[in-house]
C-alpha cells in the first residue's frame, strides 16, 4: 500500500531519546523495503529502521484500536497510527538521511537471497569452504533464510547441511540457487506464515502443512516415502 501520511507526533513506549523523537515529528513516509529482518523506511527526514527478532506486529490501526501489547506508536496526520510490537526483542532505530550506510547492523547484512542472480550467488559461494547450511544462515554472507525455511531449501536442493561449499559442482550450485526461490517464494507469494500478520492484522496463508520437511520430524514427508529425521538432519531424495 502506497505510504503518503505525514508524522504528527510519536509516542515511545519503549526507550528513544527527545533527539530521535524530534528527527522524526513531521517526516513524510516515502517507501519501505526489506533487507533480511529489517524493514528499512526512507523518509524525508532520516531513515526509520524496525527488525521484529523473533517475531512481533507492525499495524495500522487507529487510537481507538489499539492492541494491547504494544511497543511504540506512530500517529499520522489522517487519524490512523502504527503499533509496533515485539514478541520477545526486537529493534527500532533512526539513520540520518545520509548515515543508512554507517548503520553497524545493516552494513553487516549480506544482499537479500531473492534479489542476487545465479551469477552472483556463484560469486558469493566461489572460495567458500563452510557447510551448505552454515553459508546460508550466516546473515552477513546472504540475508533473509532463517530457520523455518533452511530445511526445506536444503531438500528441495538435496544437499546435506553439512556438505562442505567446495564440494559442489556447477550443477547442484544451480540447484540450490533455485531450491531457495522455490522455499522462500511460496510464503511470500501465501501473504507470510501462518503466525505472522500483515499491516492490516490478516494472518498469513502459508501453514503447516506446506512445510515439507521443517519441523516434521518423526512424520513422513509431503511425498510420502521417507519418514523425517531430524537427530541425523537426512535430506532424502525425491
Amino acid at each position: 500500500m502506497p505510504i503518503s501520511a505525514r508524522l504528527l507526533a510519536i509516542a515511545w513506549r519503549a526507550a528513544a531519546t527527545i533527539r530521535k523523537r524530534a528527527a522524526l515529528t513531521g517526516a513524510s513516509l516515502r517507501s519501505a523495503v526489506a533487507h533480511g529482518k529489517w524493514i528499512v523506511i526512507d523518509t524525508t527526514q532520516g531513515w526509520l529502521l524496525f527488525n521484529l527478532g523473533m517475531g512481533g506486529e507492525l499495524l495500522l490501526v487507529t487510537r481507538s484500536t489499539l492492541p494491547e501489547k504494544r511497543r511504540l506508536v506512530f500517529d499520522f496526520n489522517d487519524g490512523t497510527c502504527l503499533a509496533v510490537n515485539f514478541w520477545w526483542f526486537g529493534y527500532a532505530h533512526y539513520a540520518p538521511l545520509d548515515q543508512l550506510n554507517a548503520h553497524p547492523m545493516l552494513a553487516r547484512l549480506g544482499p537479500n537471497a531473492l534479489d542476487i542472480s545465479l551469477e552472483q550467488f556463484q560469486s558469493l559461494l566461489a572460495g567458500q569452504r563452510s557447510s551448505v547450511k552454515s553459508f546460508l544462515l550466516d546473515q552477513s554472507r546472504i540475508a533473509g533464510i532463517g530457520n523455518a525455511y533452511i530445511h526445506d531449501i536444503l531438500f528441495l536442493a538435496h544437499l546435506h547441511p553439512f556438505r562442505s561449499l567446495a564440494s559442489l559442482n556447477s550443477q547442484e550450485v544451480k540447484n540450490l540457487y533455485h531450491a531457495i526461490h522455490q522455499g522462500l517464494e511460496p510464503s511470500l507469494q501465501k501473504g507470510g506464515a501462518f503466525y505472522e500478520t500483515n499491516l492490516l492484522g490478516q494472518k498469513g496463508g502459508f501453514v503447516f502443512e506446506d512445510i515439507l520437511i521443517g519441523y516434521r520430524e518423526g512424520h513422513l514427508c509431503r511425498h510420502g516415502r521417507h519418514r523425517v529425521d531430524g537427530k541425523h538432519e537426512r535430506h532424502a531424495r525425491v
